[in-house]
């Protein structure tokens, strides 16, 4: 940090971003300087728990040694070639990534809208040069209540009037369905379709996590149509939820699977669609691109991400740790929150509209010295990294209780 920055008080930063910066987004009133692990300290030095993680880009914690060590190896080597040329990092990335998922293919992208705007595109293909689609008529199902990404043609199958308002006209060839809802995808899917589209667990509208049996549902569903299951895992991924994918829960294989987040171990945007090799191969030279997509610090820190995974580590902490998460919740049920929806480190929280709203709670939490975000309404979302020691989790816990007049 800067020595200008040390000597800036929160509000003085807070108040320099309002004339130059979109209103994009409404943080919280907190200036974070620097980091390390499940922990940040504002501009007066101040720390807090973060149990937010960067929306699940920081499933490793910040600055996690790895990561920070295979970022500075590879910054002192090559960045940024382009793939109008190999890089020495790329295949290695690609193999191991495909490995970890089950899958055969990577397409490396950077962001995670990127990384559904690319499979949107691979679906269409599929379906026009495999299944026989007429041109122009493919569609794509997807579920109510979503989060995707924010570009123009997501928020085109998106339910949140939020994210739409304004921003017509919109794609065609989406069609929305009730999430959770079966007998409604089944209905929705005829010749045309090229793909379902879901998010195992959907974050953003408070971590709704369908009933057992439903991705498999899905699978079979899918399968039986003659189209694709493409998993949108972007937040529910990379061990936040106790497994590597969500769709390890119910040992479904998609035939697309989208990461980012924390693919970039909170250091680069990095984000892939990993799939079958006879749906992936549709793509030629020309049909899709990205200068930054698997450039070389990209797949140096992607690499060390999927090497961490690969213990088991961290997938072991999410499920040990989870049981402490939802525990800790159901003690709060009735004395504040009124219900809640968890997996792994992963939860949607429901407070009591009387004690205030989302954003309301979260701003007493951040004066305690805990970080989370409201969702809608009076949800709010908890995801701390996944290297939290339990003692904190638990502390994190209290720190709830006592903000909604329970004490603790």
């Amino acid at each position: 940090m800067t020595s200008a920055a040390r000597t800036r008080s929160s509000a003085e930063l807070i108040g320099a971003e309002e004339p130059v910066l979109a209103h994009n987004y409404h943080p919280l009133p907190v200036v974070v300087a620097r980091a390390r692990g499940a922990w940040v300290e504002d501009v007066e030095g101040r720390r807090y728990l973060d149990m937010l993680a960067g929306y699940s880009a920081l499933n490793f914690g910040h600055r996690h040694p790895a990561l920070t060590e295979a970022a500075h190896r590879q910054l002192d080597r090559l960045t940024l070639t382009s793939r109008a040329f190999h890089n020495d990092r790329l295949a290695e990335f690609a193999e191991r990534l495909a490995a970890l998922t089950g899958l055969d293919m990577v397409l490396p992208m950077n962001t995670g809208a990127e990384a559904v705007e690319s499979a949107v595109k691979v679906a269409r293909k599929w379906a026009y040069d495999v299944k026989g689609v007429p041109a122009g008529e493919a569609t794509i199902v997807v579920a109510s209540d979503n989060f995707h990404g924010r570009t123009t043609t997501i928020v085109s199958f998106s339910t949140d009037e939020t994210a739409r308002a304004g921003f017509g006209p919109f794609t065609p060839g989406f069609r929305i369905v009730p999430y959770n809802d079966l007998a409604a995808l089944e209905a929705a899917v005829d010749e045309t379709t090229a793909a379902v589209l879901i998010e195992p667990i959907q974050g953003e509208a408070g971590v709704n996590i369908p009933d057992d049996g439903y991705l498999a549902g899905v699978r079979e569903l899918t399968r039986r149509a003659g189209c694709l299951f493409v998993a949108d895992e972007i937040q529910s991924g990379l061990g936040r939820t106790g497994r590597t994918l969500a769709v390890d829960h119910e040992s479904v294989v998609p035939d697309m699977v989208l990461l980012g987040k924390a693919l970039g171990g909170g250091i680069v945007p990095v984000s892939a669609v990993v799939a079958r090799r006879e749906v992936l191969g549709v793509l030629h030279p020309g049909e899709h691109g990205s200068t930054f997509g698997g450039n070389p610090l990209a797949a140096a820190v992607g690499t060390a991400v999927v090497e961490l995974l690969e213990t088991g580590e961290f997938q072991r902490r999410a499920a040990e740790l989870g049981v402490v998460l939802r525990d800790g919740l159901e003690s709060l049920v009735g004395r504040g929150v009124v219900g809640f929806r968890s997996r792994g480190l992963w939860a949607g929280v429901d407070v009591d509209p009387a004690l205030g709203t989302g954003r309301e709670v979260s701003e007493r939490l951040m004066r305690e010295g805990v970080l989370v975000k409201d969702t809608h309404g009076s949800t709010i979302r908890l995801a701390p990294p996944l290297t939290v020691r339990g003692e904190e989790l638990q502390d994190a816990l209290g720190t709830l209780g006592k903000v909604l007049g329970q004490g603790g």
